[in-house]
């Protein structure tokens, strides 16, 4: 399978390599001002030291693997309006499979859904076709593909290796405002990267110390460290613990206190999680902050999590999918879809009833909802019935037929 452009054209560099105004070149292969904003004086910080950060981390994970573990369908458009699936469609078929040679399906809409979290510019993948035909979607490094706009239009301009290239074949989804929710929260994450670097330095180094030997006489560097020896040799080591310190020569021994701050740096550290939570619109129960979680309204974030934050974001995937894999002519016949009903196969409770509902109002029939839950036909399922009904129930008697003389 051909995978590589250089076989469809000869690239050769005829311009330098557009990039985004940063360096490529970095230890992380990021642009860190264009992934934070990053000023001088500031403590935001790089997308790949974010990363580092579990709250951030888990927030990017929780929204890219969400949306990749969902059943990609190809839903066909009928001349009547009504949809159906079209299971053995090339594309489809390709998406819930290799996209190419090294990537499966699931890792394309997780790093594309994980790039435009993390990016200002969004995930990127390139479509390869030959004559037409749609072989492979390779997803190139940033240092590889870059996209600029028009400063009135906002029309994208893609380059590979410097080399413009189609946008019908590429692949690319975006945030909202230009800018990704990591890069919009960068403060937020830098004052969560200071906290971290205090508490290592606070259990590492002894950030602060547990009180002072005051003096009023000059006693000199070498005093000063005789000093410090002698107290270590008398008061530090289990074995010297509650020992009674004498002090001499008029020195003092000063207790320091922790200050509000201090006694309160827990409560700010849980703080910043929310802060990067709402960032990403992420309940912190996601990110296991549990202070203010309870069975009632962990279950009702839950729920807003998929209305409200997934949800635009699968709109965005499908949309892209379909703008780059379908032509205009095919968009007016096929469009994607995510399975959003398999978000609660893990409710089998509340799934059960729903199923059970819509069968007795005839919205489905049996063999749909069997279909819902993995489950082959039966005879008699494509009838719409109510089974809780007398008539319907097995073992009743049929319905007689009107003698003739019946008025």
């Amino acid at each position: 399978m051909a995978h590589k452009l250089g076989m469809r054209w000869p690239f050769t560099r005829s311009a330098p390599l557009e990039t985004r105004d940063e360096d490529l070149s970095d230890e992380y292969g990021v642009l860190a001002a264009l992934w934070s904003g990053a000023s001088a004086g500031t403590v935001a910080i790089s997308g790949a030291e974010a990363l580092r950060i579990p709250a951030v981390a888990n927030a990017v994970r929780v929204i890219s693997e969400a949306a990749a573990t969902l059943d990609l369908r190809v839903m066909e458009i009928g001349a009547d309006g009504v949809e159906t699936e079209d299971r053995t469609h090339p594309i489809g078929v390709m998406l819930r499979g290799d996209v190419n040679g090294w990537t499966s399906g699931f890792d394309l809409i997780r790093d594309l859904t994980a790039d435009a979290l993390t990016r200002d510019w969004g995930g990127l993948a390139y479509v390869n076709r030959i004559r037409g035909e749609m072989r492979e979607i390779v997803r190139y490094q940033p240092a590889a593909i870059s996209v600029t706009y028009d400063p009135w239009t906002g029309e994208p301009t893609y380059r590979i290796e410097g080399q413009i290239i189609p946008s019908a074949n590429v692949l690319h989804v975006r945030g909202p405002f230009d800018r990704s929710p990591l890069s919009l929260a960068a403060e937020a994450i830098g004052v969560a990267r200071e906290m971290e670097r205090h508490a290592g330095n606070l259990f590492k180094r002894g950030a602060k110390p547990g009180g002072l030997l005051k003096t009023s006489k000059s006693v000199g560097d070498k005093g000063v460290k005789r000093m410090i020896a002698a107290w270590r040799a008398a008061h530090e080591g289990s074995d010297n613990a509650g020992k009674t310190a004498i002090l001499y020569d008029g020195a003092e021994w000063q207790q320091l206190a922790l200050t509000s701050v201090d006694s309160q740096f827990l409560e700010l550290r849980k703080f910043q999680v929310i802060e990067i939570a709402r960032a990403f619109r992420v309940p912190p129960s996601m990110l296991y902050e549990l202070d203010r979680a309870t069975w009632s309204n962990s279950e009702q974030m839950g729920r807003e999590f998929l209305t409200f934050t997934l949800e635009p974001w699968l709109r965005a995937l499908e949309t892209a999918l379909g703008r780059a894999l379908f032509s205009r002519e095919e968009r007016a016949r096929y469009r994607f879809s995510f399975d959003r009903d398999d978000l609660t196969r893990a409710d089998m409770i509340g799934r059960s009833q729903a199923i059970s509902s819509l069968i007795a109002s005839r919205v489905i029939n049996p063999n749909e909802g069997r279909n819902w839950l993995g489950l082959g036909p039966r005879d008699g399922g494509e009838e719409y019935a109510n089974p809780n009904t007398g008539s319907n129930q097995p073992g009743a008697a049929a319905p007689q037929e009107p003698k003739a003389n019946d008025a």
